[in-house]
């Protein structure tokens, strides 16, 4: 009954939170004239993705690989084919021509990359993930971020200054309050949700490797359902859009980049079908993205595509 609570708790929390760090986050956006996309993928996506962070760190530091790796999978897979459907469902996604160009290619290329290091395509090394692998990731990822801002600089060659915004400095700090405020609340909530659906599944029995890549990066994965359904209220899919990918590409060069230099990562007990659904997932989000827009009818084929691939993984069990 306990569990049940708190798991209520949480979850009231986690929506709280989400709407509070969209209001800020959009203000900052339109305040300094970025883009929906950019400020979803570097400021709501990266934020947002902390508590996979924390568990894959901390499973690289207690040596299990199928934690570290399996949480960034799992999260990857239901960021694009479970959050991403839903939204659509929701509302149409519109999808920018640079998106199309840049961000989903990227994403596409970093999710191979992790595939090829996984199955140690590039030497015959036990290791998969090394610390010099690490480091490359974590400056991919770098080169990312300033290339995202400089194109979304370029595009928008009005943005404004913080000199220009100091006349606004109260609401411009009440809005990086509310950023800060809803992602603390958001993560918190998301925690305690995770943590108390963890006890339960294990009092089940249930194998740690399926908990891994379901229930702990799905939960993980929570402030991004959050912050994507509520953009998708707002009807700022761009924004909903930019979560996703962000969070996608933070997890895979910057999550994999620290948690390799805390512990060498190997393929752990993270099957060939994971993978492949995963890269398989963004493939699908680019060609559905190929008019423009996800349509309704694109949400539902990416949100029928994750309820088979879970049945595979229950059936597994």
């Amino acid at each position: 009954m306990l569990s049940v609570v708190i798991l209520l708790v949480a979850l009231i929390a986690i929506v709280w939170g989400a709407d509070t760090l969209v209001n800020g986050s959009v203000s900052i956006a339109r305040r300094f004239h970025i883009s929906d996309f950019v400020i979803g993928a570097i400021i709501v996506g990266i934020g947002t993705s902390c508590p996979e962070l924390v568990v894959s760190s901390y499973g690289a530091l207690q040596g299990n690989v199928d934690v570290a790796i399996g949480n960034v999978v799992g999260s990857n897979i239901f960021n694009v084919l479970c959050i991403l459907g839903l939204t659509a469902l929701l509302w149409p996604i519109e999808v920018s021509r640079e998106n199309r160009r840049f961000d989903l290619p990227i994403c596409i290329g970093v999710s191979i990359l992790a595939i090829l290091l996984a199955f140690n395509f590039f030497n015959d090394q036990p290791v998969a993930i090394n610390r010099w692998d690490g480091v490359i990731f974590l400056l991919l990822f770098a080169l990312y971020i300033y290339s995202s801002f400089l194109r979304d600089r370029k595009s928008n060659p009005q943005s404004a200054t913080i000199e220009e915004t100091t006349t606004a400095t109260e609401k411009l700090w009440l809005s990086i309050g509310k950023v800060i405020v809803g992602l603390t609340v958001l993560v918190t909530g998301c925690q305690f949700f995770v943590d108390e659906a963890e006890k339960i599944a294990l009092m089940l029995g249930v194998d740690e490797a399926f908990i891994s890549i379901t229930l702990i990066a799905c939960g993980t994965s929570l402030p991004e359902l959050a912050a994507s359904l509520t953009a998708a209220f707002k009807r700022n899919t761009q924004l909903a859009l930019g979560n996703v990918v962000g969070s996608n590409i933070f997890n895979v060069l910057f999550i994999l980049g620290v948690s390799s230099q805390l512990s060498p990562l190997s393929g752990g007990g993270i099957t060939v079908v994971d993978y492949a659904v995963m890269i398989a997932a963004v493939i699908l989000l680019s060609l559905l993205s190929l008019r423009g827009r996800i349509s309704r009818i694109g949400g539902a084929v990416m949100l029928t595509g994750f309820v088979g691939y879970l049945w595979y993984l229950i059936s597994l069990q």
